[in-house]
This record gives structure tokens, sequence and C-alpha cells, in this order.
């Protein structure tokens, strides 16, 4: 029996130290050659560590949430004679090659001791419901009589047996509980007790915070809010599927998000300093020609933002079809680490359940994040080419922005919030070349 142990690769990317995420594994399970053992987050993605031999595992290297530098231990497997030579060779390799640093970085946690025989550690931490002590009668003491079924009962509607009255031998039954029901309307709470639960902040949620920690805590925010007149813009989208189908196009269906990003990139040009980003360190900011859009994107383990490159330079179906591709890239978890880095704008959107108004966090270290908000309908008054003013129903849409006040001056937000405003309400100016 020899004992292989597998070092925490160099990523690469100046990545000194990742993440535990998942034990795929546990001590004491089997392991085949090429299966994976742990996920592993950096600061780019989650990457999979998989076994180069087969064997059983026997140790780890630490918990859920743990920091593992590169080069140190991660996982000890147990295997039937000599571990292969080219397999010793690439592990020792590995722990010896010094990670990049190509800009300065905190230091790395010390290397955690490997761990026996302890769980996975991959998941988050349990607590079981536990049942309150049966309720004594107030002010006397006395126990409550009633069989489990009907505390059962009692505990779902939240009622307190305590406030019920036995109709014989003191013990409560059902038809106690119906009629305590029928002689107290309101009783019972607005919602069910739950028991509490401890979720362990890590991985990609554990990133999204630090983040956002550090955009609300180095970066002023302001926010302007505009309304904006889309009843045309609507029209139009409409119009522009419905030709589509018409001609049998192999084309996306276009939903609002590709015009909007139309809009904003031709107001850009005129406001260099929306398309930007800061670097606090140095204090430069850098004002950008061409548009990487970043895409915030909900997904099942938290908000991703997949970036559009050159959004600039894309008609409104490449877009649709590179909106779509990129947010099921994000959220099946197949994004490339070069496709969720290097956004210059970001544009965040609830789409129905985008509320009247929003104030959405800049991601930093860009200066701006814009914020379409939901489409509601309401009664306007509308001036006609006859020049008589009348009562229409339009469909109307806020639009938010949310600025870095270092870089960014409240004048030049809302002038290029009504550019954008002057683009949407007439969709032909998009359109046009």
């Amino acid at each position: 029996m020899a004992k292989y142990t597998h070092p925490m690769p160099d990523i690469g990317e100046g990545i000194t130290e990742a993440e535990i995420v998942t034990w795929q594994k546990k001590v004491g399970d089997m392991v085949h050659e090429d299966e994976e053992v742990v996920d592993m987050m950096t600061d780019k993605a989650t990457v999979p560590l998989e076994s180069p031999v087969t064997g059983r595992l026997v140790a780890i290297a630490g918990e859920a949430g743990d920091m593992v530098a590169i080069g140190s231990p991660i996982f000890v497997i147990e295997v039937e004679g000599d571990v292969p030579e080219d397999v010793v060779e690439e592990a020792v390799a590995v722990e010896a090659a010094p990670a990049p640093a190509p800009e300065p970085t905190p230091e790395p946690e010390e290397p955690l001791p490997l761990r026996e025989g302890v769980g996975d550690g991959g998941s988050a931490s349990e607590t079981s419901e536990t049942h309150p002590p049966a309720p004594s009668r107030a002010g006397g003491g006395e126990k409550v009589l009633a069989t489990p079924a009907v505390r059962a009962r009692a505990r779902d509607l939240g009622i307190d047996l305590a406030q019920v009255k036995p109709a014989e031998d003191g013990r409560i039954r059902h038809a106690d509980l119906d009629a305590f029901i029928s002689y107290s309307g309101g009783f019972s709470g607005a919602g069910k007790t739950r028991a509490d639960e401890q979720i362990k902040v890590i991985g990609l949620r554990k990133r999204i915070a630090e983040n956002m920690q550090a955009a609300k805590r180095n970066i002023p925010h302001f926010t302007y809010v505009e309304e904006c007149d889309v009843t045309e813009l609507e029209r139009t989208r409409a119009q522009l599927n419905e030709n589509r189908e018409a001609k049998g196009q192999e084309r996306p269906k276009l939903t609002m998000l590709p015009l909007l990003i139309t809009a904003i990139c031709k107001a850009l040009p005129d406001f260099p300093m929306i398309n930007a980003r800061f670097d606090d360190e140095a204090r430069v900011v850098t004002r950008h020609g061409s548009v990487h859009l970043g895409m915030a994107t909900m997904t099942g383990n938290g908000l991703i933002v997949p970036v559009i490159r050159d959004a600039q330079g894309k008609n409104l179906f490449q877009l649709a079809n590179e909106i779509t591709r990129l947010a099921n890239a994000a959220r099946d978890g197949t994004a490339k680490s070069e496709e969720l880095s290097g956004s210059t704008l970001t544009i965040t959107s609830l789409g129905p359940l985008g509320g009247v108004a929003t104030t959405p966090v800049i991601n930093r270290p860009e200066v701006a994040i814009i914020g379409p908000n939901r489409i509601v309908e309401r009664p306007m008054f509308v001036t006609g080419a006859d020049g008589v003013e009348r009562i229409e129903k339009r469909k109307l849409m806020n639009i938010s922005i949310s600025c870095d006040h270092r870089v960014v001056d409240g004048y030049d937000a809302a002038a290029f919030v009504q550019a954008l405003k002057k683009l949407i309400e007439a969709p032909a100016t998009i359109l046009a070349g």
C-alpha cells in the first residue's frame, strides 16, 4: 500500500490560493482515476480537481470555505501497490512551482493540516427541528393532555393548547380543536414557524458578498432615475419579430434587452466617462473605446456577470444570440474565465420583477451600472400630429443608473440618460446606421 498526496495545482492568472467549495468524495470513499474529488473556487471560476490514481480517500485539507495555498496538499489517496512514477513527478512539479505574482496580493493562509476521518465538509450546517415542550395550563403549571396527533395539528394551526378547554376528562381531542376554531376566529398566526438554520457563506456567494462590500465601501454611489415612454420601442420590437417569422428567418426572437443595449452603445461615444474603469490604487481612470457590456445574470448559485465583448459592433440579432448563449453558460457553469471578466459597463434587469425604480450597486472597478425597470401601462397626455392634446394608454419604463461620484458628475449621468431616453423614444434612431 502506498499513499499519493495531491497538491493544489497552479491554476495560473496570478492565483496564490483557492477556496474549497464542495467535496464530491468523503474520507473512506473509493476514488477512481480521473474521478472528481473536490470543487475549488478562485477569483475567476470554479475548478474541479480529479484524482490521477485509483484508491481510497484517506485525508483531506479542510472543509468547505477553507482556503488552500497553491502547492499545498489538498487530499491523500491510498493506493494498492506503488504510485505511478509519472504521477509522482507531476505532483512534485506542481508543488515545487512558484505561484506567479504579477501584482501584490495578500499573503495566503498557512497550509491546512490534512484531516483524516473527516466527513465531506461540503454541505451547509444542518439543524434539526425540535418541538417545544408540551404547554402548561396558564397560571396553573398543569400539563396539557393531548395525543401526539392533536398536538401536531395544533402546532400546524398555531394554536396554544393551553388556551383550549377540553370537553371531558381533561384531555383535548380534535373535536375540542374544532370548537376552538369555530369560536375563536383570527386565532392563528400569519405563517408557520420554521426551524432556524445556519448557512455557511462560501464559494460564489462568498465572492458576491466580498465584491458588493468592496463596492459599497470604496465607491461613493449616486443614482439617477428617468421615466421613458417605450410604446414605440415595443411596437418596433413586435414588428421586427413578426417580420422575422413571416420570412421564416432563422433569427432569435428579440426581447427588449438587445434594443436597450444598442441604444446604450449609440449614446456612449458622447459620454466616455460612463464607459470607464477606475483603478483605485493607481488613481487612473481608463475610458474605453469598446463597449464590453457586463450582463448581470441570476443563477442557481447567485449573481454572475458574463460579458458581451465589443457590444458596439453587434447588430440586434447578434446581441440576442450572445445574450442567450452567455446567460445559459453562466447558469449551467460552462462560462469560460474570459467570459466572466473585463467588462467596462454593466446592465442589470429583473424583467417583470424590475420594480418602479432600482439603485443597483456598481460592478467594481467600473464606474456605472444601468438598470432598466419594469414596463407599466398608464394614461398619458400625448400631443398628436394635429397639435391636439389627448389622453392615450402608453407603455412606460424607468431607467436607473448608479455612478461612481469620484469619476462621474451628476450632470453627466443625467445628460447621458436623457440622450438614452431620446433614442429609446424614437426607435428609428436606434436602427439607423
